[in-house]
């Protein structure tokens, strides 16, 4: 574990921005905690220029978390900034974080302006972040889709004026794994004095790339990777962060590198998102679905049974969740003899447990789930 990834959680903003998972003050406090315990390097707490209620939620969450560097969301203009650098005063460590759109696609319709206009808000807008704290963070929105001369100028440009972290997202998910490692070494071999300040990716999901491309930038240099809880955010959502540490935690030779995650917090994490939100993850959702370690196919319970490693390759504990073989149509025999035992039926002669496999794979077939006092019903049927 040579070098550290930092890890920058947007779950308070770019995740909060996705329909349906507007928190209010309070439930950002309350989510904003639980990051902390997580051990977030970074915590994105909001958009405070967004609404009141943004600046006040900004404000608290950086009066009570300690354990992460707090920041906000600022478009390069002066009142944007200025609500960051307000909301955020009373964080022990806090940072400015803006930005602006350098593809040609935004420029001429988003932003309906010119390279060279907005060169100059990139300048301007770090140095004035400058003036507030040592620690800017400058964002391309949009740069996977720049051309990267240009990008380069607008790098070196935020590294002049002083940003210490440069993010290069791809916002839409355009980008292929190689795609996006080849921008940052681009960058990276390009710009002057880029070995100064740490890289940070931060990537979408539209096209299901967006764990991928942020491994592969991690893989090409990229010291800082943004995500969120359960991969929520804009549209198809951002990398999850889960799925990105958890990675790094079972490859370590693929990704030696060290974070401050607290792993044994995830699934707590996920659930006070769930909580606040009301929006549960898909079954099968990697990390935190409820499926994620759950065993229903015989085959992979007998191997279960045997040998947890056959079908696991994380520990569920090492993410504060358990594993399960679901018993149902699908389950074979070794499992549902397990399963009787720990419900307290020992030494069950074959021919019985062969009598209450039938049982309760036919009962499966008509109600698809089944209880255990069900279970117990077949069990006694054919023991007593």
């Amino acid at each position: 574990m040579n070098e550290k990834i930092t890890i920058f959680d947007t779950t308070l903003r770019d995740g909060e921005q996705s329909p349906g998972f507007s928190m209010t003050k309070n439930q950002k406090i309350d989510m904003a905690l639980q990051l902390g315990q997580l051990g977030v390097d970074v915590m994105e707490a909001g958009f405070p220029i967004a609404s009141e209620g943004d600046y006040e939620s900004v404000s608290q969450i950086a009066q009570n978390v300690k354990e992460s560097v707090v920041t906000g969301l600022a478009r390069a203009n002066q009142k944007d900034i200025e609500a960051v650098a307000s909301a955020t005063k009373s964080a022990e460590r806090r940072r400015i974080h803006t930005f602006i759109s350098t593809s040609d696609l935004h420029i001429q319709f988003k932003l309906k302006s010119s390279r060279q206009d907005i060169m100059g808000q990139i300048y301007q807008s770090v140095a004035m972040a400058r003036q507030y704290t040592d620690d800017v963070q400058w964002s391309a929105e949009d740069a996977s889709r720049t051309d990267i001369d240009y990008l380069c100028q607008c790098v070196e440009t935020a590294i002049k004026a002083g940003a210490k972290t440069i993010n290069l997202p791809d916002t839409v998910g355009y980008a292929e794994p190689d795609d996006y490692a080849d921008m940052f070494l681009s960058v990276m071999n390009r710009v002057p004095n880029s070995d100064t300040v740490v890289f940070s990716a931060h990537c979408h999901d539209d096209r299901g790339m967006a764990i991928a491309n942020s491994l592969s930038a991690i893989k090409a240099g990229v010291r800082q990777v943004e995500c969120t809880i359960n991969g929520i955010g804009e549209r198809a959502g951002n990398a999850a962060l889960e799925e990105i540490v958890m990675a790094m935690k079972s490859r370590p030779d693929k990704y030696p590198f060290s974070n401050n995650i607290n792993t044994h917090q995830i699934m707590a994490t996920s659930d006070c998102l769930q909580d606040i939100t009301g929006i549960n993850v898909q079954p099968n959702k990697a990390i935190t679905g409820r499926n994620a370690f759950a065993h229903a196919s015989g085959i992979h319970q007998h191997g279960m049974l045997a040998n947890r490693g056959t079908y696991e390759v994380i520990k569920p504990e090492d993410v504060g969740a358990i594993s399960e073989l679901m018993i149902g149509k699908h389950s074979g025999l070794h499992a549902i003899k397990n399963h009787l035992k720990v419900l307290g039926f020992e030494g069950i002669q074959q021919n019985s447990l062969k009598a209450i496999y039938n049982d309760i794979i036919h009962f499966c077939d008509e109600h698809k789930t089944i209880h255990n006092s069900q279970i117990k019903k077949f069990a006694k049927t054919h023991t007593l």
